[in-house]
Order: structure tokens, then sequence, then C-alpha cells
């Protein structure tokens, strides 16, 4: 069966730092897929690749089995993969509606919209009017989330969702996922949390340094085995 998204030896680059040395990933319909790792261990720049953010060689990155490396991100956008990103980058002149609106792509129709997304966080429509950046980071996470699920994509990628926040706040957020997932949206979590991660996800990679150090089934990989890979010693994914 054709993996939903993968990608075949991704290298990026920033200038002439290379920061992916060939990573190899595939993601199936349907699931939920973990990528952790230390800071710097080039997690964002995986997910900025995808979406266009980061070049990447056209035919590096296949959605559906077309070759999408290098498109604009709002070529990609359209075809149906949103980010939520690192630090929530709300804008900061707009209302929580509004920044929840900037998300709407007309071209893709889905179940997600205005009356969707606050029955899944009521506290948005209380709020709904203020600007968004007033807002707790916990309920700013929770714009920036609903703002691409408002794309309705088919794979939502989500870069550190628990950053900075409150763990009562954490759990909130990761809550809701059950009701993300529940009509078969795929997501990619990048999360420091090993723990969370462990608990929500089907599938886990880690990065090390620009590579995938160990990849497995969440429920089969050993605590030691992920220490190992997290921490540099790469060489124990494969032993």
């Amino acid at each position: 069966m054709t993996a939903l998204l993968d990608t075949r030896a991704l290298k990026a680059f920033y200038g002439d730092a290379q920061a992916l040395f060939g990573i190899d990933f595939s993601l199936d319909r349907g699931e939920l897929v973990a990528i952790i790792g230390a800071n710097g261990a080039g997690k964002s720049t995986f997910l900025k690749s995808l979406t266009g953010l980061v070049r990447a060689p056209i035919d590096a990155i296949r959605f559906k089995g077309e070759p999408i490396g290098g498109l604009p991100p709002g070529d990609i956008v359209r075809r149906g993969l949103a980010m939520v990103p690192e630090g929530r980058r709300l804008f900061a002149s707009l209302s929580v509606e509004e920044n929840l609106l900037m998300g709407a792509t007309p071209a893709r129709k889905g179940p997600w919209n205005l009356q969707r997304l606050y029955a899944l966080f009521p506290i948005l429509a209380e709020k709904r009017n203020q600007p968004g950046t007033s807002l707790s980071g916990g309920q700013q996470q929770m714009v920036a989330l609903g703002r691409a699920l408002m794309s309705n994509p088919e794979v939502l990628l989500c870069d550190e969702l628990s950053l900075g926040l409150a763990p009562i706040v954490i759990r909130e957020i990761y809550a809701a996922m059950p009701s993300i997932t529940a009509e078969g949206m795929t997501v990619v979590i990048v999360e420091q949390d090993v723990t969370m991660a462990r608990q929500v996800s089907k599938r886990i990679y880690c990065f090390q340094e620009g590579r995938v150090s160990l990849q497995g089934h969440s429920a089969d990989l050993t605590r030691e085995q992920i220490s190992q890979a997290y921490f540099g010693i790469a060489e124990a994914a494969h032993a």
C-alpha cells in the first residue's frame, strides 16, 4: 500500500549548513505519528520541508504518490497539508475569530468550520472578539491548532504543541486529538515530551543531528531504546 506521505533521502540546508541528512519517513492514512528528539535535531526543519518553507528536491517528498518537494507553501496547503507552527505565530492585529478564518481554504471542503471549532474549544467562542495574542499561551495554541484545522487538511503537522505550556493545559490540548482524528485525519506531532509522545502516537521517529536514529511502533519501543536514540547513541537503533 502506498504511503499517504513519504520522504526519500530528504536533505535540507540553511545556506551552506546542512540540517537534514537523508531522512526516510512514511505516514499512512489515519495514523498519528510522533517525531521526538532534542533541540537542534532537525524536527522543525523536517516539518518546514514538508510544507515548502524550507526548499527540498521535488522527488524527495511525495504526497498521495505525487512529488511535492519544493512547491510553494500555498500550493501544499491546497493539496491538503497544514501546519501548527512552533510558537503559534498568531496575527497580533486580528481577533481570535479573524485568526481562525485566516486558515480557511475555499478550495478544500470538510467538517471543520467555526462552529465545529467552538464546540471543540468553547473558550475560543467566549473570546472570539478579543485580540488573539491577548489570550493565555494555552488558548493561543488552541487558536493556532484551530487555524490549521480550518483548511480541512488531510495531514495535520503539529510543531511542539506543548512547548512552554503548563501540564494541565498540555493535557487539555491533547485531549482534543481523538476528536480531530475521529474522522480519519492523519496527524504528525513534533514533541519533546517523550511520555506524551508515546501515549498519543501509533509510531515514533526519533531524530538526532538531522538523521533518524530510531523508529518503530510506540508500544514496542523501550524507554532505554528511546533514551539512547534521543541522546545521541544512534547505533542503538540498529542493535
